[in-house]
């Protein structure tokens, strides 16, 4: 009781003006309309939440199957090789964000089976340091025959599909003349034939990314390194504890590592996905303000007509002294509350769909026989949900923002009614 006397009368009688629209018999309409905004709202900003949260979610899952393949920081050597991988590799592991390094060979082919050619990235490594930095590695017991020597080869299920080949079959693998050392070029053609290598599948790996599964392979890094005639590997792939603390973990490698060293961070790797990715969220972010606004100026119409059922009211405020601010602040206050109720519904729902995306999606999809996500096709067979409270608060703000600037003008409407003119006819 005490917070009631000491609230400011503003206050006071816009809240029960919001209130008396649910007792009164002659502003039902009224009140109809206030409630049309308050779910309005509530569904806008529900809907905000829910689309941002899934947004996040399939943002996280294609990083996730992203970094199983591509390494949280590359170190190459601007010589072109890494001689002593090994004493690179124990100065990367004094730095505590990181967690484990293997070497690797990188190298462009197209792999041909029976007249079936397919562009690759052909990737050298150590089957048992690969593991420590690559999920896939860690995932396919195929990599355990990579071994030096046994020019064993393991591809993406996508490109050994498309390949047409599967365990135990042979394919060749055609490279640019020159070699590693550098191509020689004549009359500005490359000069001599193609290399070719025969390879023996070993089997198949499953990143759940297209690009990847489509268009990578594994051999063993003395293989790559024979096949391209270098004497070490290319450079060091480096898993750390924290994937987010990439680039400051790169920029302490620059200056603690020996050597010309290049860094290069998987935020750098994928820029353009990402900076799509968050060009995407925003674009959405704002389709969906625009809902919400639509339902927030709702209340433009619902202050007006209670701007209209008050006018008495109002003179009689103004004939006891009230001022044309205080009037304002009432209207303010009795639209303003609408819109803090319609969000915080809309948050509660919002959240529990966003958190519940897992049950609720299986359950439509059961009920009217859906299925909203193929995995042959997105290889996601459910759809995923991230909550992040970052967006939770800029949603309930921004609702709140749209719905106090929709009182703006029906308040200071009522606070320009002259007491004569709203008393002339009562």
């Amino acid at each position: 009781m005490s917070i009631i006397k000491d609230m400011p009368y503003e206050w006071w009688v816009g809240l029960r003006y919001t209130r008396a629209g649910k007792r009164s018999g002659r502003n039902r309409f009224i009140s109809f309309i206030s409630w049309i905004s308050v779910a309005g709202i509530a569904l806008g900003v529900a809907a905000l939440i829910v689309v941002l949260s899934v947004m996040n979610g399939f943002q996280k899952e294609v990083t996730d199957r992203m970094l199983s393949v591509v390494a949280h920081i590359e170190v190459f050597d601007a010589r072109g090789v890494l001689p002593d991988w090994r004493r690179s590799a124990s100065e990367a592991l004094r730095n505590p964000g990181v967690r484990a390094a293997a070497p690797f060979v990188d190298m462009q082919g197209m792999l041909v089976v029976d007249g079936t050619m397919k562009p690759a990235l052909v990737r050298g490594v150590l089957p048992a340091e690969e593991a420590k930095v690559s999920k896939v590695a860690q995932q396919s017991t195929a990599f355990a025959a990579l071994q030096p020597g046994s020019f064993n080869i393991v591809l993406g299920n996508a490109l050994a599909e498309a390949l047409g080949v599967k365990a135990g079959d042979r394919l060749t693998m055609l490279l640019p003349p020159g070699g590693a050392q550098g191509q020689a070029v004549q009359g500005g053609q490359l000069a001599g034939a193609p290399r070719s290598r025969t390879f023996t599948v070993a089997g198949t790996f499953a990143a759940g990314h297209y690009q990847f599964d489509s268009s990578l392979a594994f051999v063993s890094l003395e293989d790559a390194m024979a096949v391209q005639g270098l004497p070490a590997p290319s450079g060091l792939r480096l898993h750390l504890a924290d994937l987010y603390a990439a680039p400051q973990v790169a920029a302490d490698l620059q200056h603690s590592m020996s050597g010309e060293l290049i860094m290069r961070d998987w935020s750098q790797v994928n820029a353009i996905w990402f900076a799509a990715v968050g060009s995407q969220k925003r674009m959405m972010f704002i389709i969906i303000t625009m809902i919400v606004a639509v339902a927030a100026f709702n209340l433009v119409s619902t202050l007006v007509m209670a701007v209209r059922d008050k006018q008495a009211d109002i003179a009689i405020l103004r004939t006891l002294g009230a001022s044309p601010r205080s009037i304002m602040k009432i209207f303010v206050v009795q639209g303003t509350l609408v819109g803090v109720l319609g969000t915080l519904l809309g948050v509660g729902l919002g959240v529990l769909v966003a958190l519940n995306v897992d049950v609720i999606v299986p359950f439509i999809e059961r009920v009217f026989g859906l299925h909203f996500l193929s995995k042959d096709i997105y290889f996601i067979s459910e759809i995923p949900s991230q909550l992040r409270w970052a967006d939770v608060g800029w949603s309930g703000g921004v609702s709140i923002l749209l719905a106090f600037v929709a009182t703006l003008y029906p308040s200071w409407s009522a606070s320009r009614l002259h007491p004569a003119d709203a008393l002339r006819y009562e």
